[in-house]
């Protein structure tokens, strides 16, 4: 697929008023069922922007969204807010919106997760789930990392400072001197002082529950037992763990699992193992959904 980078930057307001951000690339009229793309715990739409410009190449239309409180969505007044099920109501608000019955679900750890709870929430609207490094069991310790690293901003006056601090604290990736500036790029925006700060609200961490205390996410996998699952786990990755990945595929009729080589948590989606998995499962999705 040749690449498409333009995208159409829109924005919709939730039903309590907080304005949501999202990127519209591709044809809104292409036959195919979109693809609607959703970030980890503090990511945003940058992080699909290489897969979602390949995808677009084809005219597919690709929608990637700003959970509230990230990147360029507005901030919650109340923290409270910052919870899953508020997060699944926005992207039903989304939906509603623009008019569509029927998407692809590429999720991203926490985006993931959303989408498996599609399979109860939204069961008639979801053509089938990518899973970008997660599943129903999320190891505690994994978690941790990534929760602890959310609770506090950490200002930087500089890009390669920005990039060194993620060094540090993502050591299970090896990413290129490019993809570790389009992490840097989704993690941290310039603020009015001119550093370098989290392109989050920071009081994300108020509503996490500890990391012991992960509620059981089994019964919203088997929620999409309806519907084609790809499973991306990256090999490195200490969120989605191989005997996880092995339960999930022993546990749906129609999953296909691919461990991604040297990758950690998340894949980048560029990976050849990533495009070719991806690309063949979306063929089978436009074949059931012609």
């Amino acid at each position: 697929m040749a690449g498409n980078t333009a995208f159409r930057e829109r924005t919709i307001r939730a039903q309590d008023g907080v304005e949501l951000y999202f990127r519209d690339y591709g044809d809104p009229a292409h036959p195919a069922a979109p693809i609607l793309c959703l970030s980890g715990l503090a990511r945003n739409s940058k992080d699909f922007a290489p897969f979602a410009a390949r995808i677009s190449g084809s005219g597919r239309r690709v929608l990637c969204l700003d959970y509230r409180g990230r990147g360029r969505s507005g901030y919650d007044p109340d923290p409270t807010n910052y919870h899953p099920a508020t997060y699944l109501n926005d992207v039903r608000h989304l939906l509603c919106a623009l008019g569509l019955h029927k998407v692809v679900v590429m999720g991203a750890s926490l985006g993931g997760i959303l989408g498996m709870a599609f399979g109860a929430a939204l069961p008639t609207a979801i053509a089938g789930l990518m899973m970008n490094d997660v599943g129903p069991e999320v190891d505690t310790a994994g978690f941790g990392r990534v929760r602890d690293y959310l609770k506090a901003d950490r200002p930087h006056d500089s890009w390669e400072s920005a990039i060194a601090d993620l060094r540090t604290i993502f050591t299970n990736h090896a990413f290129t001197e490019e993809e570790w500036r389009a992490v840097a790029d989704g993690t941290f925006k310039e603020g009015a002082d001119g550093r370098l700060h989290f392109d989050w609200d920071v009081r994300i961490y108020e509503n996490l529950q500890a990391a012991d205390n992960i509620p059981d996410l089994w019964p919203y996998f088997h929620s999409v037992r309806h519907v084609p699952v790809l499973v991306l786990r990256g090999e490195n990755s200490d969120i989605l763990l191989p005997e996880t990945l092995s339960k999930m595929a022993a546990a749906h009729p129609d999953l296909r699992a691919v461990t991604v080589p040297k990758a950690g948590h998340t894949p980048t989606l560029k990976e050849p193992a990533s495009v070719e998995a991806i690309d063949e499962f979306l063929d089978r999705i436009d074949t059931r959904h012609p």
